[in-house]
């Protein structure tokens, strides 16, 4: 066995055993198994696409979006990545929630790290409910939880993420924590332990007191007597004033209620109208990212779709194809590790190849009278290589053909100053009409 084959054997061997923890719904421990395989062989498709899928079952779309686009850059044809982004896409919205859903956890990310607990608890909770396979944030909802002892809330949130990813590392041991401070066990070893401490007292149990004396008639009368004075001398002097401030004071503490009730009503008043406001600009923010990520020519997802058909056009060596493409692509989009190396590559080569080209197309262009597209590719062309005076004096030209004399005089400048030695100074000079 050549150490080519002991690479793709190894690279199954992670696959496998990643695919067996997937099944057994073990993610984080397939997720590692499938990024292990990746390092032994990045072309292994099935092993990319599986990771794909395991990011978007824990919530984490935009990962396993890039996962899928690097999969088809690197296997264009007969790749189920093509069907998962097709899914994706074609289901109204899910986009658009992805991209609100990050949003929103990072306001909640920032709201718990500022001390704000209550607002980022609220932020958490709409966030599992519009997406309750998002373990991130049923993570953070925990760690919240725990640190306001709140260990039955807790409990519930990781018993969530348990039920997505049953080994998550961060939730087992969350779990853990919480179990050692709910304490139940010490609870029923007290209550056991109280319930055999003292002799319940039984029906027939009779107290008696230490002495005990019978009164005659006359003393009961006498005794009576004096209990009914008492009684109303108490009555009038003791319990009717403590009635009157008891009810004073009921009164009193009733009005401070209500004052700090409508206190606290019109601080939550003021907070939700602040919060509505601050919804507000997040969702215009979320909406302005949506529309960067998917909504016009200009979006990221379109600047990989290009990237991609780059590539295709490298492999039916259609050198023209990739240069069109190429001069047109924001590259500035492109974020992912692997394709910025992939890009660094076809950058280099443009440097090299796509001057020509973008001369030829001018050329062409402006010989069918099609003078924006020349333009067009003269600009680009400048944006390679600004030392080409034949460019500049055609430039020139189409400006003159237009009826722009103040550009094409200033182009016309340019060659006559900076290629004086060149036969083109010449002819620059006579267009200006020196």
């Amino acid at each position: 066995m050549d150490y080519l084959q002991k690479i793709q054997y190894a690279a199954n061997s992670y696959y496998n055993r990643g695919l067996e923890l997937a099944h057994e719904r073990d993610l984080s421990g397939a997720a590692l198994y499938l990024k292990r395989a990746l390092q032994f062989n990045k072309y292994h498709t099935d092993a990319r696409n599986l990771l794909g899928l395991i990011f978007y079952e824990l919530g984490e779309t935009s990962d396993a979006l890039i996962q899928w686009v690097v999969s088809i850059n690197l296997q264009p044809e007969d790749n189920l990545a093509d069907h998962y982004l097709d899914e994706v896409q074609r289901k109204p919205g899910q986009l658009e929630i992805a991209s609100q859903t990050i949003k929103k956890y990072n306001q909640a990310l920032a709201h718990a790290q500022s001390g704000s607990d209550d607002l980022a608890v609220l932020q958490l909770k709409r966030i599992v409910e519009e997406k309750p396979n998002f373990v991130k944030a049923h993570l953070l909802l925990s760690l919240l939880y725990m640190a306001h002892e709140d260990y039955t809330k807790a409990g519930k949130s990781l018993v969530k993420v348990l039920h997505i990813d049953q080994n998550n590392p961060k939730a087992s041991r969350y779990m853990e924590y919480v179990k050692s401070r709910t304490g139940k066990a010490d609870v029923e070893k007290r209550k056991l332990k109280n319930a055999y401490s003292h002799r319940e007292m039984q029906d027939d149990d009779v107290i008696l007191p230490p002495t005990y004396k019978e009164n005659t008639g006359w003393q009961s009368i006498i005794n009576i007597g004096i209990g009914l004075f008492l009684g109303v001398v108490l009555v009038m002097f003791m319990i009717v004033p403590a009635r009157e401030r008891s009810l004073n004071s009921q009164h009193n503490n009733e009005m401070l209620a209500y004052t700090d009730k409508l206190n606290l009503a019109n601080q939550e008043m003021d907070r939700l109208r602040k919060e509505a406001e601050d919804y507000q600009a997040e969702r215009a923010k979320a909406e302005e990212d949506l529309n960067n990520l998917v909504g016009d020519s200009g979006s990221v997802l379109v600047q990989y779709q290009t990237l991609a058909e780059i590539l295709d056009a490298y492999r039916k060596d259609d050198i023209t194809s990739a240069v069109r493409l190429y001069i047109d692509m924001d590259a500035s989009k492109i974020t992912n590790e692997n394709m910025m190396n992939i890009l660094t590559e076809i950058q280099a080569d443009m440097a090299q190849r796509a001057p020509d080209v973008l001369q030829s197309l001018g050329e062409q262009a402006a010989g069918a009278g099609d003078y924006d597209a020349a333009l067009h590719y003269y600009e680009k062309y400048m944006g390679i290589n600004d030392r080409n005076p034949q460019i500049i004096f055609n430039m020139a030209m189409i400006y003159k053909a237009q009826g722009d004399e103040d550009t094409a005089n200033q182009l016309f400048g340019q060659v006559i100053m900076n290629f004086s030695n060149s036969e083109l100074s010449a002819r620059a000079k006579t267009e200006r009409g020196y």
